[in-house]
């Protein structure tokens, strides 16, 4: 099978769309910067390349003016919190949380304020006030406390329409009771978490994607891909190459700043 065969799912809806005169957006995830990285430098890069926004999702607790000097210059970079620490606080029977219930509601509420307000100060020009959970999870119970303390979306990992199965996946199904928050979603994860941490099957990524373009409302929402820089083998940063390549120059791809959805 050819790389044009591979990616021809992708090729022939966006096709379609252009075709309806319709246009979907896409928007790019990056999790875990605190500092420049040659990681972060080939990032950089490649989006600068394509002409691609960029949301890094900073660890605040870990990052200081090194990285805010490196991304200074650059405009189509924002900076948004994920979490603290990036610390886990669940059982070793749970999955990972720092977000979850397991500490007082204000304890946590408190390091998210401090860590948006320490992003604010290191990159005021970047910043958005986006929270990003760190493994993508937060308790319901939090979501009420965080306007009050500057944020104004969060955004999670899967799409934003599902009915929430417990109290540490219902962002979703929650948010509807905090119109003061918007769910920015990513949808689309390259990394094979549970299985060779490596990248996942180019096959796999463009069919969640295609996924992604059937089952989305394209006037409202946008189809989020997911990275994680520090921990690219060549065949993540082979997959983005050939996806910006091919979406950045369609007329039915637009790729957007988080900022722009944040704002909606």
């Amino acid at each position: 099978m050819t790389e044009t065969s591979v990616w021809q799912p992708v090729i022939d809806r966006l096709d379609r769309l252009r075709a309806a005169g319709q246009r979907v957006d896409f928007w790019l995830r990056d999790d875990d910067a605190v500092e420049p990285t040659p990681a972060l430098d080939r990032l950089v890069e490649l989006t600068e390349r394509f002409s691609v926004p960029t949301t890094l999702a900073v660890i605040p607790a870990h990052t200081n003016g090194e990285l805010s000097r490196y991304l200074a210059c650059r405009d189509d970079i924002s900076i948004a919190v994920h979490g603290w620490e990036h610390r886990n606080h669940a059982s070793p029977a749970e999955k990972r949380q720092e977000l979850g219930g397991h500490r007082p509601r204000e304890i946590v509420l408190d390091e998210l304020s401090k860590g948006c307000s320490r992003l604010r100060a290191l990159h005021p020009s970047s910043f958005v006030p986006l929270l990003v959970p760190p493994w993508n999870r937060i308790n319901a119970n939090l979501l009420g406390g965080l306007p009050e303390i500057g944020f104004r979306a969060v955004s999670v990992f899967g799409p934003e329409r599902k009915p929430a199965r417990n109290a540490e996946d219902a962002t979703a199904s929650s948010l509807s009771a905090f119109p003061r928050l918007r769910l920015i979603n990513t949808h689309v994860d390259v990394m094979d978490w549970r299985g060779t941490r490596g990248c996942r099957d180019h096959r796999e990524i463009i069919r969640d994607i295609v996924r992604r373009l059937d089952e989305m409302n394209l006037d409202e929402e946008a189809v989020g891909i997911l990275t994680h820089h520090l921990v690219h083998d060549e065949s993540v940063w082979e997959f983005l190459s050939r996806l910006f390549d091919l979406t950045a120059a369609h007329p039915a791809c637009r790729w957007r700043k988080v900022g722009d959805f944040i704002a909606r």
